[in-house]
């Protein structure tokens, strides 16, 4: 029996602009990188750990 992997969708709202260049990295890291853009990612402790790094900046739905 196959079990479906969970998924995260993140979209960027905010700017990038001021914040530290370890943000950025993270942003693009998991492949936003401007307002609007959006990405799903498989739900687990290293996405949510990279998520929570730039929480001001995105928004998460599950």
């Amino acid at each position: 029996m196959a079990q479906s992997k969970k998924t995260l969708h993140v979209k960027q709202i905010h700017s990038a602009i001021g914040c530290p260049e370890t943000q950025h990295k993270t942003l693009k890291a998991i492949g936003l990188g401007r307002i609007g853009k959006e990405s799903d990612l498989v739900d687990n402790d290293c996405t949510r750990g990279m998520i929570f790094k730039v929480k001001h900046l995105v928004e998460v739905t599950e």
